[in-house]
């Protein structure tokens, strides 16, 4: 793999839920130093790491340090610990899952249990989150003493090589925020001044970007994200394909909460061409990224994304194809070193 995969497997494997992304946050300040300029932490915990052009033009490059989780709302008289979300969770997938809940006094490992088929019924319900609790194998007591609400609750899952692929939890959004902090390091002397921002909350709402929007106030945006790979048997239309593992990193049109600037979308094409790095074209038909936070919090705003295909987001076996991670990083980093901000976005 032509990326440090080590980096990445950190990145994904530490715990970082929406608004508690602390353990995420120092390694991002970690892999900052002596890269950049200066690094500053907002009061939402938004990371920002600048380094300063010859000019006034700004850019911002973004990708979301959260991961979908879960707060504690509730220890019962057995010992049985209540989830609330953070984030959208599929309840189908949490079945028999192992989880950390990571409490005052440390971590600790959880399972969230799924009922025997010897005593489902045919006609049984799809459970829901609310169903879900997990299971810490401690007397109801204990549980209680060591586990408060508001205490919050990650998946367990260790980020692993399959065949060409990555698998692991969290790489919504790790990979993108790899592909920066890597990009970050490659891009030297640029003519604008660039601020990579290693944001919050993306997950509840795009949060930390909207806020950062308005505080930094750029000149261009380019948010990078994980997007919908359909590439497997239970899609069997092609019109209902969004991105392709293996075909490059994808340039966004839209998403749910986007369109996305065409001048912009112009020029990442260009610049993937003219450096030779493989692109798909996207369009996912719902879901919101960093990218409209950036958009018109302050004003309107030229904006752009850059997209790593996934597939099975939202689980602990989301996966990524090696290829696309590199193309990320290789088409971010060519974009900064080609921004002069004398190009024109406006329509």
């Amino acid at each position: 793999m032509d990326f440090d995969f080590e980096l990445l497997r950190e990145l994904t494997e530490t715990s970082g839920a929406p608004g508690y992304e602390d353990r995420v946050r120092e390694i991002v300040r970690r892999e900052f130093d002596g890269v950049v300029d200066e690094v500053r932490t907002d009061a939402m915990g938004n990371v920002v790491g600048t380094v300063y052009g010859d000019g006034d033009y700004e850019v911002v490059v973004a990708a979301h340090m959260d991961e979908i989780g879960f707060m504690v709302r509730h220890v019962d008289d057995d010992g049985f610990v209540a989830l609330e979300p953070l984030g959208g969770w599929d309840p189908r997938v949490l079945k028999a899952q192992r989880v950390t809940v990571h409490a005052d006094d440390g971590d600790l490992t959880g399972v969230i249990g799924s009922m025997p088929p010897h005593l489902l019924d045919d006609d049984e319900d799809d459970p829901s989150v609310e169903d879900v609790h997990v299971d810490l194998g401690l007397p109801a007591e204990e549980a209680r003493k060591r586990v408060a609400v508001g205490d919050l609750v990650t998946m367990e899952q260790t980020t692993t090589r399959v065949g060409e692929h990555v698998t692991g939890k969290a790489l919504d959004d790790r990979v993108c925020l790899f592909a920066v902090l890597e990009a970050a390091k490659r891009v030297s002397d640029p003519d604008v001044t660039i601020h990579y921002a290693a944001t919050v909350q993306e997950e509840v709402g795009l949060r930390g970007a909207a806020a950062l929007g308005v505080d930094l106030d750029p000149d261009l945006a380019v948010a990078l994200d994980v997007t919908v790979a359909r590439d497997v048997p239970a899609v069997d239309d092609e019109a209902d394909y969004v991105t392709e593992l293996g075909e490059g990193a994808a340039i966004k049109l839209k998403d749910g909460s986007v369109v996305t600037s065409p001048k912009v979308n112009r020029r990442l094409r260009a610049v993937a061409e003219e450096h030779d790095v493989a692109h798909q074209t996207e369009i996912l038909p719902s879901g919101g990224t960093d990218t409209a936070g950036f958009q018109n919090t302050h004003g309107a705003k030229p904006v752009g994304a850059i997209s790593v295909p996934t597939r099975y987001l939202h689980t602990v076996t989301e996966s990524v194809h090696s290829d696309d991670v590199a193309a990320a990083i290789d088409l971010l980093a060519a974009f900064l070193e080609t921004e002069t901000g004398e190009h024109d976005y406006r329509l």
